[in-house]
């Protein structure tokens, strides 16, 4: 039998095992093994991918350091906070609920750099809310879907930090460079949604209240205050991104501590004050806002091993990853999409069918490999046209993350089938206003030099 019909077979063999629903990282990484059968390579090259991804990239290190930032922030009560902050903001208006859904996925991204970690916890939170609150709840899935998009486009993210250790670029400047196309993309989004929510009359609407609003705002302070140290430090110089991740996850541990021991400390004078987050809003004190619940020492093992399990899949699908884009290379594969990219001609052309080639590959992969395959493929095709490399990164990944709403793989759409008990192919119907306004808002980045560039002062 030729290598050429092996590796045929093979690839159709991992096709269906990722039909089947095989884990993305198995699948590759059965490709990969068969694959370097077939081609006689050396095993090795796996475990020496994973150790140099660890040993020579200090900015790797921020990816679990993140991720552990999203469980303190969510353990500790600041995401709960955040999100009545946002509802509190935009709850007067019509579907305002479902909007301050995909504000909080903003604020909470602002911290965590993780979509599925966003999708996850907005939305566990707030998906009975909605329902409760007159949404259809195909639409509440699909919402929480959505929002997790921006957990990899707003600051800190944790694909900016493979990109940029992969391509050789500032992680701080690519930080940077997607706080506005970030933002854009929560507009966006929140503008679909309350079209959708127009229409069919869902949700109710409370009256806006400014008392509410400054006292959720004040409730909201820890998580405000994560945000701006994180995008101050690392704006500034003052951290690295790694350096900005040590240091949150040290501010999410005191905050979570000393919470808990001034809850306890207040509530042995006032027994109600523990049960303060059961309450409505209106019935909380300022004094009572101002501490979260936070969590003890015996809890953190826990909360620990959460965000382990997670860098644990991580972590060996970008070695895998990487010696798939090898193997690639090996086959010839870089220089066929190189030639075929280029032969479309001008800067528009080559542009565009760089972000068709990405928008196809996040349907079908995870933005991990697809980063660590097509990255070093296109983004010097775009800078050979022109298109500065920061802003190549972000158009790279504000692809990549539409591909989490986009069937067939769509991983949000699967986290939100998960924590909301809604059946995958059900909450299909409402991602597409959604994806609508992403690919809009994508066009517009790629069109629009300055959106990623003019809070970068060597460039903007």
């Amino acid at each position: 039998m030729t290598d050429g019909t092996l590796i045929t077979l093979l690839s159709l063999g991992v096709t269906f095992l990722f039909m089947m629903g095989v884990p993305v990282f198995l699948v590759i990484g059965y490709w990969v093994i068969g694959m370097s059968f077939v081609l006689g390579l050396p095993l090795d090259n796996m475990a020496a991918a994973l150790s140099r991804v660890f040993t020579d990239g200090f900015a790797l290190l921020a990816m679990p350091l993140f991720i552990l930032t999203g469980d303190l922030i969510n353990r500790s009560g600041i995401a709960r906070r955040l999100t009545d902050y946002a509802y509190a903001c935009l709850g007067w208006i019509r579907g305002g609920l479902a909007m301050a859904a995909l504000g909080a996925c903003g604020l909470f991204a602002a911290i965590s750099g993780s979509n599925s970690a966003t999708t996850a916890t907005i939305g566990s939170m707030l998906h009975p809310e909605m329902v409760k609150g007159g949404y259809d709840e195909r639409f509440s899935a699909a919402t929480a879907a959505a929002g997790g998009t921006v957990g990899i486009i707003i600051p800190p993210s944790i694909i900016f930090i493979v990109y940029g250790f992969l391509m050789n670029l500032p992680i701080s400047d690519l930080f940077v460079a997607g706080i506005i196309p970030g933002t854009l993309m929560v507009l966006a989004m929140m503008t679909a949604c309350f079209l959708v929510c127009f229409r069919n009359k869902w949700g109710y609407i409370i009256d806006l209240n400014i008392i509410r609003m400054m006292k959720t705002g004040l409730g909201a302070w820890l998580g405000f205050f994560a945000i701006g140290l994180v995008l101050w430090g690392i704006y500034t110089g003052k951290f690295s991104p790694t350096e900005a991740a040590g240091v949150t996850v040290g501010f999410c541990v005191i905050v979570g501590f000393l919470c808990l021991a001034i809850t306890k400390i207040i509530s042995i004078r006032n027994p109600e004050f523990a049960t303060r987050e059961d309450r409505p809003v209106d019935e909380r004190s300022f004094g009572g806002m101002l501490v979260v619940n936070g969590f003890g020492p015996l809890e953190l093992p826990s909360i620990t091993m959460r965000s382990a399990q997670i860098t644990g899949i991580l972590a060996p699908l970008i070695a895998v990853s990487v010696v798939m884009q090898q193997i690639l290379s090996v086959l010839g594969a870089q220089a066929f999409l190189t030639e075929f990219v280029t032969s479309m001609g001008g800067y528009y052309a080559v542009l565009f069918t760089a972000m068709i080639i990405v928008f196809i590959s996040g349907m079908v992969l995870e933005s991990l490999p697809v980063t660590i395959i097509l990255a070093p493929i296109l983004a010097p095709i775009a800078h050979d046209i022109g298109v500065e490399p920061v802003q190549f990164a972000v158009i790279f990944l504000v692809g990549a993350s539409i591909g989490f709403i986009t069937p067939p793989y769509g991983l949000n759409l699967y986290v939100a089938s998960g924590v909301t008990g809604v059946p995958y192919f059900r909450l299909l119907r409402y991602t597409w206003p959604y994806l609508i306004a992403l690919i809009t808002i994508w066009i517009i980045v790629a069109l629009v030099p300055s959106l990623s560039t003019m809070l970068l002062p060597e460039i903007g």
